[in-house]
């Protein structure tokens, strides 16, 4: 068969033209010829040359650095040409448009619409879809696609019919990702096959073949970015100072990775390969990167985007990897593999060849118009005794789940970043009461613009003892109090050896010191829910002080109001890591040298405004600093190790699951007088339900109190408007926390900048900022 493939070809991109060269190659292996059709966008060859010649900050700057190393750019340049003028067998005539395809078509018995973006009419000047890698010059003659990638997740009117059109004619269809396999079944019609991307379709000796060896000499660690490394260099850092290798970094990206021995600019096609043939391990955040890292047996790691992290089933990285059985090597995932941990290439090649002669298969019956042959998967599936719960990243660690479970077949366990989570067992018997509970399944109604607390209270305890050991104005004290006077119980955080938070019981004053202050690390509830539902059914009153999450989660597990029960949320930034935390803690032992007993985070000494964390030592001593100068309270304040569902928190609003909602009154007006001295600590009230109402006028005589708008606690207090925003190196923070001691991690990322730095971040406005940060990308 005399066979025309088009796609990505001249593109001055390895994966690109790696993978226009593969698909060629398998073709013409399967005993047939193949030409490339060499149609060449404008768009294309415009975006290939060495200087961009625009206007742009961005564009000035890639041309002031295209300047600076001329010759390694034009070095590079030449090679990419070579590689297209050498290697590829390109049809007679060149193309630039589709109208000249369309007007002079190419003869061929089969038509192959390639790999790559081929499909993805996001990608184009017009937005459209590019007429000609959807074979719609094609008079006579098979239409048939491998391995195309539409890279959307969605084809909105009008996409979707004009979609629908371009693939009626086709023979056979395949794609690159799941995600392209479901489009193409539901917006038109058609069953596609899952192939891998053309690269792998070749050997590791046939790549070898091209490769060009590098000069450099020795191990060394190859780094490949096409954009910001993020958590994949914080384990180029762990693997070089673990193994003492040099660093080189092939530039697909600019900028320059900190500690970089040699920057790679010059390498064409047939270089790149050599690089990836002869490193001792790779890093990268590139699909192909971690291709020829498989092709080659080179240990690696990789990374996925946020958004495939949360449907990894629909990245082409892990999907892949998963298939081989290595997507251990994704950074980030709970499944990820330690940094010196060694890959099983004789189990990885032994899948990589099951999974190349099944799409060769799909690939002859395809050109040759015979039956396509079923496909071969062996697609892990869930086990079929396993509850749905909530998305990882929707999951809050209530623990509602766990408690209702009445065969206790389901356990709070610590993930990769420390948090707790809902771990199943094989205990479980599929009765789906956990699912009934869970709050991430089954978000709270909207709430009523009627039943918002307006006006709250600005709240203080009368007895200053009490108020001083508080974080705010010592409210919940005044609340416990009432709970033991009642003959009830009281459930609070406390903190255990400095370094654990976790839920327990009170029944005396005694037992409720440790529960006054904050506590920055989401807490242990154990068994709390169960142990407070036996209380309530024996008819004891209960207090229960928790965030907003473990409110509902309580809520949800009981399944019914109860009289005696009186819950309090607190005003949330958002809970840290309990691993982080402890990390920190051993980090002031090996400082100080000795045993920290205790820890203050919102330590009044220094007065309510400027609060200070404070550590307790075995010996009677303690250390104190301004919370957000301490390593932990600045990255507690950047968002850097929060709990994932707190960038997306349900309940940051004033419509709240508790009866009470306490906080820290910072909006309170500062000219308002008050028969009080507010440097002691106010605290915020939202008083949420008619039980609340009833039990704030009983206690009226215990406290002072004023009230003020909601307006002016939402002012003060942004989490009852607005989730956390996350730190954009949060990723690279948690990689480097799990791989390197955290005196280096603390150092990187949680000290503070230079003096320059900060100045500019006062003197920059958040436009300016965005505009840098887009240039340096």
């Amino acid at each position: 068969m005399k066979t025309g493939l088009i796609t990505f070809h001249f593109a001055h991109h390895y994966g690109a033209q790696l993978q226009a060269y593969a698909t060629m190659r398998a073709i013409q292996g399967l005993g047939h010829d193949c030409e490339i059709i060499d149609f060449r966008l404008p768009h294309t060859t415009r975006t290939n040359e060495l200087f961009k010649r625009s206007a742009s900050v961005r564009a000035l700057a890639s041309d002031a650095h295209t300047a600076l190393h001329y010759g390694a750019f034009k070095a590079r340049y030449d090679r990419f040409n070579a590689f297209v003028e050498e290697q590829m067998n390109l049809s007679p005539r060149r193309y630039t448009s589709f109208q000249e395809l369309k007007n002079d078509p190419p003869a061929y018995d089969v038509y192959v619409a390639g790999s790559d973006q081929i499909w993805n009419p996001f990608i184009y000047a017009d937005k459209q879809f590019e007429p000609a890698f959807l074979l719609d010059f094609v008079r006579e003659g098979r239409k048939i696609s491998y391995a195309p990638s539409l890279a959307t997740p969605t084809l909105p009117p009008p996409y979707d019919a004009q979609f629908r059109h371009y693939l009626s004619s086709f023979d056979a269809l395949s794609a690159r990702e799941k995600r392209g396999q479901v489009l193409m079944k539901e917006v038109a019609g058609r069953d596609a096959r899952l192939v891998l991307d053309p690269t792998l379709l070749l050997t590791g000796e046939q790549w070898g073949e091209l490769a060009v060896a590098p000069k450099i000499q020795g191990p060394y660690i190859l780094c490949y970015f096409v954009s910001d490394p993020g958590e994949v260099a914080p384990y180029v850092q762990a693997l070089a100072e673990r193994t003492g290798w040099p660093i080189v970094q092939l530039a697909g990206a600019r900028r320059k990775l900190p500690g970089v021995k040699e920057l790679v600019f010059d390498a064409g096609p047939r270089e790149f390969l050599g690089l990836f043939q002869h490193a001792a391990c790779v890093c990268t955040n590139s699909f192909h990167g971690a291709v020829f890292s498989l092709q080659f047996d080179r240990p690696f790691f990789t990374s996925m985007s946020p958004k495939e992290r949360a449907n990894p089933t629909f990245s082409r990285i892990y999907s892949l990897l998963s298939r081989l059985g290595c997507a251990d090597r994704v950074i980030g995932m709970a499944t990820t593999a330690p940094v010196d941990a060694p890959i099983d290439y004789d189990h990885v090649h032994e899948k990589l060849t099951e999974a190349r002669s099944d799409c060769l298969a799909y690939l002859k019956a395809a050109i040759e118009g015979t039956p396509i042959p079923p496909e071969q998967t062996d697609e892990p599936t869930a086990p079929a005794n396993r509850p749905t719960l909530c998305a990882p990243a929707a999951c809050t660690g209530c623990t509602a789940c766990a408690s209702v479970c009445p065969v206790n077949a389901i356990s709070m366990q610590p993930d990769h970043e420390g948090f707790l989570r809902p771990v199943v067992s094989d205990a479980c018997v599929l009765c789906r009461k956990c699912e009934g509970v869970c709050p991430g399944l089954h978000p709270r109604p909207a709430a009523d613009s009627d039943a918002q607390p307006d006006p709250v209270h600005a709240v203080w305890c009368k007895e200053e003892a009490v108020r001083q050991k508080s974080t705010s104005g010592g409210f919940f004290t005044v609340l416990a109090r009432d709970t033991f006077q009642r003959g009830g119980v009281v459930f609070g955080a406390v903190l255990e050896q400095g370094r654990i938070v976790r839920h327990v019981p009170a029944r005396t004053e005694a037992e409720l010191a440790p529960m006054r202050g904050s506590k920055y690390a989401q807490s242990d509830l154990g068994d709390t829910f169960r142990q407070i539902k036996d209380l309530l059914e024996q008819g004891t009153p209960v207090l229960f002080s928790g965030l907003a999450c473990q409110v509902d989660g309580l809520n949800r597990y009981l399944g019914r109001d109860y009289p005696q029960l009186t819950t309090v949320d607190l005003v949330c930034h958002g809970v840290p890591s309990p691993a982080v935390l402890r990390a920190f803690v051993e980090e002031l032992e090996h400082t100080h040298g000795k045993q920290v007993t205790n820890l203050r985070f919102r330590d009044k000494e220094h007065g309510w405004q400027t609060a200070h964390l404070t550590a307790e030592f075995s010996d009677g001593s303690h250390w104190t600093e301004v919370l957000y100068r301490t390593t932990f309270g600045r990255g507690f304040g950047m968002g850097l190790f929060l709990r994932p569902c707190c960038a997306q928190c349900a309940y940051t609003n004033t419509h709240r699951p508790a009866d009470f909602t306490l906080g820290d009154f910072w909006g309170l007006d500062p000219k308002l007088e008050l028969p009080t001295d507010r440097s002691k600590g106010i605290s915020l009230v939202l008083v949420n339900s008619g039980k609340a109402e009833e039990r704030f006028a009983a206690l009226a005589d215990r406290f002072g109190q004023v009230e003020r708008p909601l307006s002016e606690a939402v002012a003060g207090n942004p989490r009852l408007a607005s989730p956390s925003v996350p730190s954009p190196k949060r990723a690279a923070f948690f990689a480097s926390f799990r791989t390197r001691p955290f005196e280096k991690t603390a150092a990187q990322f949680l000290s503070q900048p230079p003096l320059p730095y900060r100045m500019a971040s006062k003197v920059l406005t958040p436009q300016m900022k965005q505009v840098i940060r887009k240039v340096l990308k």
